[in-house]
């Protein structure tokens, strides 16, 4: 295990939620908080981009108020998504509410820049920036990243292709900062397992959008439940880059999941653009460990039961 910065420690469980693109709000970003994981969500939620900073300060609010009543048990810090890629017309706008508001922990998202580091660095932030292969966590760590999301095969929304016992050896083999481990965990084994192979934190994404918290529909909410990872393709078509969506999504759009044409990946989009299915909002980015996922629940009673699932595996490994 690395040496972890301060705002990463004493965590109830080591995971850190996945900011998910319209999924993830203050509701549900409080909720893992305050069940003891980083919550995290990306800034372009917040729409019109003013609200981004309305949001924060609920959020601050809330954990406030939690460690306040609970002294004991104080919740954990949160997380907020940034689309570093030159697509994301709001990055300056949004950077500002963030050294603002001194967000504990930034994750970036494609693409690194020193500048956006600095920033987050000049009021004591942390940053984590995610990656699907080594080449590119090198290029994250010599712009100034704290800490590395690798992205590995199997993750929801934006993912790679890398097995993660191939891509956590080679980025430690070198990278001894904070390793975060995302792809198909949605159970406590996998974190413990996540942990067993060098990372710190299982990352989890997909498994959060069958709670009550989160912001997505109930047919999506309730495809997340019924389908497993037979049912995820993996395909460039609906935002120029590679990710991972759930089948019956794309069949509702009108569109063979088996047969889909490749896309241009200068047309890089976010949810903006003109198209009548749009990811993320009719196409549903997924994950390929929502077999684990059995029931639509509370974040709370979630994260209980992954804490239950991580001391059972502990116990089984241990003896």
């Amino acid at each position: 295990m690395s040496k972890l910065p301060r705002v990463l420690q004493n965590l109830s469980l080591p995971v850190i939620a996945s900011p998910m693109f319209i999924v993830s709000t203050p509701k549900l970003v409080i909720a893992q908080c305050k069940a003891g994981i980083v919550g995290s969500m990306p800034a372009l939620n917040a729409r019109p981009a003013a609200q981004l900073d309305e949001w924060l300060h609920e959020i601050e609010e809330a954990l406030a108020a939690h460690d306040r009543d609970h002294p004991d048990s104080p919740a954990a810090p949160y997380a907020i998504n940034q689309i570093v890629h030159k697509s994301n017309t709001r990055l300056d706008e949004d950077m500002a509410a963030v050294v603002r508001r001194k967000v504990p922990i930034v994750i970036t998202s494609l693409g690194a820049r020193t500048d956006v580091n600095d920033a987050i660095h000049s009021y004591g932030g942390v940053v984590l920036h995610d990656i699907i292969n080594n080449f590119f966590a090198r290029k994250a760590v010599e712009k100034g990243a704290d800490g590395l999301v690798a992205v590995a095969a199997g993750a929801g929304g934006h993912a790679g292709v890398k097995s993660p016992f191939a891509l956590v050896q080679e980025i430690r083999q070198w990278f001894h900062g904070p390793l975060a481990l995302s792809g198909a965990i949605a159970s406590g084994g996998a974190v413990l397992a996540a942990q067993a192979m060098g990372a710190d934190f299982g990352y989890i994404g997909s498994a959060f959008i069958a709670t009550h918290e989160a912001r997505a529909s109930d047919a999506y909410k309730q495809a997340i439940v019924q389908c497993d990872s037979d049912d995820i393709v993996y395909s460039n078509l609906f935002t120029g880059v590679h990710g991972n969506y759930l089948k019956p999504s794309i069949r509702n759009a009108g569109l063979d999941p088996d047969k889909l044409p490749e896309s241009d990946p200068s047309k890089m989009s976010f949810g903006d653009g003109d198209s009548a299915k749009k990811a993320w909002k009719d196409i549903w980015g997924c994950g390929q460990g929502i077999g684990a996922v059995s029931e639509i629940m509370a974040t709370a009673d979630f994260v209980a039961r992954l804490k239950r699932e991580y001391a059972q595996a502990r116990s089984r490994v241990c003896n």
